[in-house]
């Protein structure tokens, strides 16, 4: 895809990949409508970063958790003449399942599953329309290698590789390119104290988010359809898509020390 010539909705801009993965797609050429939540906050850093970028970016507040906030954003995108939608906003979660109220399970699965089904439901007969297209849904390993302490994420990120694979079949007969990119830890303020402690004593590798925002750029270009992001964590995930017991025996000896944070965090 020719990004200098793209329009491109990207929900979670604000946020340390969104904000990276802004600068990295202004930089290509690309014309860019910045989605954010809506509130005060939010909405000033939305600005800041519309400012910095400076150019036609266009910016929209909305909360994607729910139904108004899916037609604001789709209604702003149709306006903007969007061909490119990225599934960037998400929330974590971590804690252990028996102990978290359903309201914090709703909104996980609300942010990170059921708003990117929405508003690409929304978007569709708009994308179908242009002449080149795309949809790029930011997962996570865990969608592919499930872990204690996260498990409603994990649901969720699991769900949307299942809906990425889905939708990219359905589509096969259109210009629509449907990208599901899946990384690792990235080192942002989406992590806890408590995942940032976990993580720790676990020695687990982050990836920096430009690392990541340049991933993403580059299979956008290329319009390939899936990636996951790390090694050995790529490796792992492909073990527990076909011997998911072995991963089961690795991760038990882990589990006292992710109890530990997860009832901490």
């Amino acid at each position: 895809m020719q990004l200098n010539e793209s329009r491109i909705l990207l929900t979670g801009a604000t946020g340390g990949l969104g904000q990276a993965l802004a600068r990295q797609l202004a930089a290509t050429g690309a014309t860019l409508l910045l989605a954010g939540r809506n509130t005060a906050a939010e909405e000033d850093k939305l600005a800041a970063l519309a400012g910095e970028l400076g150019g036609s970016h266009e910016r929209v507040a909305a909360d994607l958790s729910t139904g108004d906030g899916v037609a604001a954003v789709a209604e702003a995108a149709r306006r903007f003449g969007a061909n490119v939608l990225i599934n960037n906003a998400g929330i974590g979660g971590f804690g252990l399942f028996e102990e978290q109220d359903w309201a914090t399970v709703d909104t996980v699965l609300a942010t990170n599953l059921a708003a990117p089904m929405r508003l690409t439901h929304a978007l569709l007969p708009h994308l179908k329309a242009q002449a080149q297209a795309a949809i790029v849904n930011v997962g996570s390993m865990f969608g592919s290698l499930p872990f204690a302490g996260f498990v409603a994420y994990s649901t969720a990120k699991a769900a949307l590789r299942a809906f990425s694979q889905g939708l990219r079949r359905e589509l096969a007969d259109t210009g629509i390119a449907v990208i599901h990119v899946a990384p690792r830890a990235i080192a942002t303020p989406l992590n806890t104290p408590a995942v940032d402690a976990l993580n720790r004593e676990l020695k687990t590798a982050y990836d920096q988010p430009e690392v990541v925002a340049g991933r993403i750029v580059t299979a956008l270009r290329g319009g390939s359809a899936e990636h996951h992001l790390g090694f050995p964590e790529k490796l792992f995930a492909w073990i527990n898509g076909l011997a998911p017991s072995l991963i089961d025996g690795g991760l038990a000896g882990k589990l006292h020390v992710i109890k530990r944070h997860a009832s901490n965090r």
